[in-house]
C-alpha cells in the first residue's frame, strides 16, 4: 500500500479528503497548517474525522505551523468560518476525539519519515504549504526523497475562491506556494476551477449519499450544511463542492484525471490585487521549463463513484 503524510487545515472538505486518504493510503501522519478555521479546531478536526474513520492503526496527529511564512509577529491570516461554520465542520459541534496530537512538530516529522524512508512517501497537501515549505527549507536533502508531492491549490487560469484572483490555499501563503511549486520536486496541482467543474454534489447527489444511510454518510451531511448555503449564495454553485476529496482522489486512481499536461506555474506575492494569484503559463511566454503537471479535466462519474465507496464503508 502507498504511503503517504497528508498536510490539512482540517475544516470542511479537508475531513472527507482525509477520510478518502485514510481509506486508499497507509496515512504515515497528518500534519495540520493554520488555515481554514481557528489552529487547534483544525487539530481537533482531524483528530475526530479519524475516530469516525476508524482505521485500524493509529494514525498520528502532528500540529505544524499557525501562521504563513511572512506573518510578523502576531499577525495571523483570514480564516473562513463563514464557509466552513464556527467549528469547521458545519456547526456540527463533534464531541472531543479521545485521540490526543503528538508533541513533535509537524515539519520535523516530515523531515524524519522522508529520511527514514527515502523514496516511499508521497505528500498529499490540501492546505496552505507553510509546513511543507518549512520542512523543504530546514532540511533541502529531503527533496529528491519525496517521490511525488500532490497539491490542492491555485487556479488555472480561472476566477478564485477566495480573491477574484486567487485561490485560497495559495492566497494564505504565497511565498510558501512558490518554495514548494519551484523545489524540484515531482508535482500535480489540482486547482480550484477542477473543483467547481467536477466536484459539485447537487441536491441529488446529496439525496443519494444520506440513502447511504452509513456513519460516513451521517458525517458528510453534517460537515456540509453550512458550505451548501455558502456556495449558494457566494459562490452561485448549485450544492457543495470537494477540491481536497478531489485531491485525494487522483492520488489515489490516476484516472481520476482524463487530462493534465506540464507548465510554468508561478505565484504572484506582492500584488496588490493578485496576492495567491497562480500564473499558470500554458502558452510559455515566459520561455521557463514546466515544474508542474496540472489537472485539466476529471471524469466525475469516476469521483463520485470513489466518495461513494468511501462514505459507505465507514460503518
Amino acid at each position: 500500500m502507498r504511503r503517504v503524510i497528508i498536510d490539512t487545515d482540517t475544516a470542511g472538505d479537508d475531513t472527507i479528503a482525509l477520510l478518502t486518504t485514510l481509506h486508499h493510503f497507509k496515512v504515515e501522519g497528518v500534519t495540520i497548517t493554520g488555515g481554514n478555521v481557528a489552529f487547534d479546531q483544525e487539530v481537533e478536526n482531524a483528530l475526530y474525522t479519524i475516530q469516525v474513520a476508524s482505521p485500524g492503526e493509529r494514525v498520528p496527529v502532528y500540529k505544524g505551523m499557525e501562521r504563513p511564512l511572512n506573518a510578523v509577529g502576531m499577525t495571523t491570516h483570514r480564516t473562513v468560518e463563514e464557509v466552513h461554520g464556527k467549528d469547521g465542520m458545519g456547526n456540527a459541534f463533534f464531541d472531543q476525539a479521545v485521540q490526543r496530537p503528538e508533541t513533535k512538530h509537524a515539519v520535523d516529522f516530515i523531515i524524519e519519515s522522508i529520511r527514514n524512508n527515502p523514496g516511499d512517501i508521497e505528500l498529499l497537501a490540501i492546505a496552505p504549504l507553510t509546513n511543507i515549505a518549512m520542512a523543504f527549507q530546514k532540511d533541502p536533502g529531503i527533496i529528491p526523497l519525496i517521490p511525488h508531492v500532490y497539491i490542492m491549490g491555485g487556479t488555472n487560469n480561472s476566477l478564485g475562491n477566495i480573491t477574484a484572483a486567487a485561490e485560497y490555499n495559495f492566497w494564505v501563503d504565497p511565498e510558501a506556494a512558490n518554495i514548494v511549486l519551484h523545489a524540484g520536486v515531482p508535482i500535480t496541482m489540482v486547482g480550484w476551477d477542477m473543483c467547481v467543474d467536477y466536484s459539485v454534489m447537487d441536491e441529488e447527489d446529496h439525496r443519494e449519499i444520506e440513502e447511504l444511510g452509513t456513519a460516513g454518510s451521517r458525517f458528510f451531511t453534517a460537515v456540509n450544511q453550512v458550505v451548501r448555503q455558502f456556495n449558494k449564495e457566494v459562490h452561485r454553485l448549485p450544492g457543495t463542492t470537494h477540491p481536497d476529496t478531489l485531491l485525494a482522489a487522483i492520488a489515489a486512481d490516476a484516472s481520476i484525471m482524463t487530462g493534465a499536461h506540464s507548465y510554468y506555474v508561478e505565484v504572484e506575492t506582492q500584488g496588490k490585487l493578485t496576492r495567491g494569484y497562480s500564473m499558470v503559463d500554458i502558452h510559455n511566454r515566459s520561455g521557463r521549463e514546466p515544474n508542474v503537471r496540472v489537472c485539466e479535466s476529471v471524469n466525475r462519474h469516476k469521483f463520485k463513484q470513489t466518495l461513494l465507496r468511501v462514505l459507505s464503508s465507514i460503518e
